[in-house]
């Protein structure tokens, strides 16, 4: 069977997957099937279909075009009645493939030498009679639907017969060169950083563009937004919780993990103070601030510290925000990634709207990241919104998590290298495979501020050492930049950099490792490192 990247294509179209599925069964298994390359140029954006690479024969690109396809007045109609459209399918396919092979001739990896390359046409659903003529196309580079369990031999001759007769057929080892150059290439060593700012720049500009959600939810007093990692969610909490600040509301804008909070702290904080909402922080830390105990060392993990912090509290808090004065009460409350929150909880939460029936909630989360068995639900109606765009990932890193999410998503984020996985040899410690890796990425430019080691299992030895000093201490060094950070993916949530590595360690005896996973693999931006085995 023919191998297939990305892993886990996002297809424009039903019919493009199906075409990919006949071509993946009929090629040989060291053929390759690229889906969706996009290619920049100065002039355009062009994007391959589908891109097959056959060792003996070349390189062939092909456009898929679905429903009902015709010639009138010589130009190409797609589709019947009132939904034609006209295309241009073979300049399409053609412009398309001459940008991908100037892009992939200049890599250096490349082969000096000419290869074979050409493109075809391919209508799963329209049948073409055998005496079609185009100057722009011969019949013999289209194939309809009743060709189609001969499209990879269809292929392999176009791709065979394409260039002089003297150039030589593709080998293996360049369909391997593809594959690589296409994942992209290592930049050098001053510039690794300078594209991923140019992607988060892209990527800042694209939420923002979320923002425009938020007028509707103007019209929504209680509303909850769903979307999967990297969608933007955050954003839209941070940005509404200063839209309504603003307006002169009392806002609460709350989250349960301490890192998440130290982030909406600190953006908050370079907010003008009309902006800043009222309250910014963890959920328990709220009833502290209603008079709450401080209660016990949370770091220590018992019977009665995890019945204080899930139960006891919160059902503490619920009585505190009955009695709270008007002063401290709140026209509005947000809560991000409203997964981690227990049914109990919202009670405290709805308790200290000022206007428990009508008051402004705001909830944001991903069902997929319920990395605690809590996923409480507020006990009040919310209309439901969801974002279906991924942002803030690289496509390939966004490609690697997608089958996780739950939801189909449009990739929408920059370019960047392929996810990269390492294996741990037999007897190894998987956390010292990933201390190697991160000095790795330091050696490839990589600022030790822009890199992150996290753990799914057992904690990293420097993290232990460090959170020894109170979380406080140890979530600033997220925040100086002055080392890598380690950290766990528990404790991650919400928060990003640009290149991670994910320990898969100590998978034994671990709860919604599934849940685990996708966070651990979606908190990357750039560059993603995996080591060990990926077991979901």
């Amino acid at each position: 069977m023919a191998r297939v990247i990305p892993a886990h294509p996002v297809y424009g179209h039903p019919t493009e997957e199906k075409v990919v599925d006949l071509l993946r069964d009929q090629l040989s298994d060291d053929s390759l099937i690229v889906v969706g390359q996009r290619v920049s140029t100065y002039e355009k954006e062009h994007e391959v279909d589908i891109l097959v690479a056959m060792p003996g024969a070349g390189i062939v690109a092909i456009e898929v075009k679905a429903g009902q396809i015709a010639i009138e007045d010589g130009r190409w109609v797609q589709g019947s009645g009132t939904k034609k459209v006209t295309i241009d399918p073979v300049a399409q396919c053609r412009d398309a493939l001459y940008a991908l092979r100037g892009y992939v001739s200049e890599d250096p990896r490349w082969p000096d030498q000419l290869q074979r390359w050409t493109h075809m046409l391919v209508f799963p659903n329209a049948s073409i009679p055998a005496d079609f003529a185009m100057p722009e196309i011969p019949r013999g580079r289209i194939v309809d639907r009743d060709q189609l369990d001969d499209l990879a031999m269809i292929a392999f001759r176009l791709a065979r017969d394409s260039g002089p007769a003297d150039r030589p057929f593709l080998s293996a080892d360049t369909v391997d060169r593809l594959s690589e150059i296409l994942g992209g290439r290592g930049l050098p060593q001053r510039d690794v950083v300078a594209r991923a700012a140019e992607n988060a720049d892209i990527a800042d500009a694209l939420t923002r563009e979320q923002s425009v959600l938020l007028r509707a939810v103007d019209a929504l007093p209680r509303v909850e937004i769903r979307g999967g990692a990297g969608s933007g969610k955050t954003y839209l909490a941070l940005e509404q919780a200063r839209r309504l600040s603003r307006d002169g509301q009392r806002v609460a804008l709350i989250c349960y993990s301490h890192g998440l909070a130290s982030y909406l702290k600190r953006v908050t904080s370079g907010w003008k103070r009309r902006e800043r909402p009222a309250y910014v922080g963890e959920f328990h830390a709220l009833g502290v601030d209603w008079g709450a105990p401080v209660g016990p060392d949370e770091r220590i993990r018992s019977t009665e510290t995890v019945r204080w912090w899930e139960e006891d509290l919160p059902r503490l808090m619920s009585d505190l925000a009955d009695e709270l004065p008007d002063g401290k009460r709140f026209d509005a409350v947000i809560v991000d990634e409203a997964q981690d929150f227990a049914d109990s909880w919202w009670q405290p939460v709805v308790g200290a709207l000022r206007d428990r029936e009508n008051g402004r909630l705001m909830i944001v989360g991903d069902a997929g990241q319920s990395v605690f068995e809590r996923a409480g639900r507020p006990p009040v109606d919310l209309v439901p919104l969801v974002l279906d765009h991924n942002l803030r990932n690289t496509r390939q890193i966004a490609s690697a998590f997608m089958p996780l999410v739950g939801q189909r998503m449009e990739l929408r984020g920059g370019t960047g290298p392929a996810v990269r996985y390492v294996e741990v040899p037999e007897g190894a410690d998987p956390v010292a495979v990933g201390d190697d890796e991160a000095m790795r990425l330091l050696d490839e430019g990589w600022e030790p501020r822009d890199v992150a080691l996290l753990t799914i299992g057992s904690r990293h030895p420097m993290q232990v050492e460090l959170q020894e000093d109170g979380n406080d201490a140890y979530w600033e060094t997220f925040w100086d930049g002055e080392d890598i950070f380690y950290g766990h993916v528990l404790g991650f949530k919400g928060l990003e950099r640009r290149a991670v590595v994910l320990v898969c360690n100590s998978y034994a005896g671990i709860d919604r490792l599934r849940e685990r996973i996708y966070v651990g693999l979606s908190r990357a931006t750039d560059v993603l490192v995996v080591v060990g085995e990926i077991d979901t």
